[in-house]
């Protein structure tokens, strides 16, 4: 790269690499790096394309009333664009703007969670087959969330504990939970399959898969080797544009829930479950058969137990 001649500056970051680079610079993940640019970008345009240096806390208050109005976003989408216009004037503008404490958050309604019983989630995965029968017993087994299951890398499964290593769930924490022994022969085949598969690749000229962080640069050959494999790669492969490799992706999350929504359609369920609601009912029923909140709590990787509690009421009107 040509270095400017001395004397002549470059041209300062655009306000949204700005935000990018912070995002980035604090770990926030890539899915709330997005959701945080595009809130911004939409502040921007709503307001006729002035930039945000130009504007104060009467338009953060006025573009969050129209969210609420005349967009009718739910509570916690609302909240989202609150935290990220938050975070471009306090982190990325240096600003404190002057009465935005004290704008109210939306309120979420105080809703119980969907759960289904043993039975029927015993009828929904009746009706699901190959890889996505696996993921969704492995959801509802271990507690995982949909992402999770998808992220999985063949060295967090150990298979001699029972136990699935959880990396970098909800908040950017590591959590254990249970591999229920049911699922170790079906799980132990899939990945004999799948290391057939990589071995394959690998001879092929592909084989590499993407690694967290900086890891790429600290162990160079790790992005080819086994243990760092995804437990449930995409079908087809893809060259990644930044480093001309012949990769393989997780399997995509929206798999998942296709063939779990057809499958609930299959079973004539009333219940409107998703994926999500695996973890959901793994939870309940945990809590019915005599574990206390604490282990439930480790399990699911909640922060605050009250989040946990919301389980109890659930367990109490299903009892009821």
């Amino acid at each position: 790269m040509d270095t400017p001649p001395l004397g002549i500056d470059s041209p300062p970051p655009r306000l949204l690499d700005r935000v990018r680079s912070l995002l980035r610079l604090r770990h926030f993940s890539r899915r709330t790096e997005q959701a945080y640019v595009a809130w911004i970008r939409r502040f921007i345009f709503f307001h006729g394309h002035r930039h945000p240096e130009r504007l104060g806390a009467s338009e953060v208050t006025r573009y969050l009333s129209h969210l609420a109005s005349s967009r009718q976003v739910s509570a916690s989408t609302q909240n989202q664009a609150f935290s990220a216009l938050l975070f471009l004037y306090r982190d990325v503008l240096g600003r404190e703007l002057a009465g935005l404490d004290q704008v109210p958050r939306a309120r979420p309604p105080e809703r119980l969670p969907v759960v289904l019983s043993r039975e029927e989630v015993a009828a929904v995965l009746s009706r699901m087959h190959g890889t996505p029968r696996l993921m969704c017993a492995l959801m509802y087994g271990g507690g995982l969330r949909l992402l999770e299951c998808c992220r999985l890398r063949v060295k967090d499964v150990d298979f001699a504990r029972q136990e699935v290593l959880v990396r970098d769930g909800k908040g950017r924490r590591d959590r254990v939970t249970v591999l229920p022994a049911q699922l170790v022969p079906p799980l132990r085949a899939h990945l004999e399959r799948v290391e057939r598969q990589h071995r394959a690749d690998v001879e092929g000229s592909a084989g590499f898969v993407a690694l967290p962080g900086a890891l790429a640069r600290k162990y160079p050959s790790a992005h080819r080797e086994w243990p760092w494999q995804w437990v449930f790669p995409a079908t087809r492969i893809h060259v990644d544009a930044a480093t001309g490799e012949r990769r393989r992706h997780h399997l995509h999350e929206t798999v998942l829930q296709r063939e779990f929504a057809a499958a609930v359609r299959a079973a004539q369920l009333t219940k409107p479950a998703t994926c999500h609601t695996l973890r959901h009912s793994f939870a309940t029923h945990l809590l019915e058969s005599g574990y206390d909140i604490r282990t439930i709590q480790e399990l699911l990787g909640h922060a605050d137990v009250s989040t946990t509690m919301v389980y109890c009421e659930q367990a109490v009107v299903m009892v009821s």
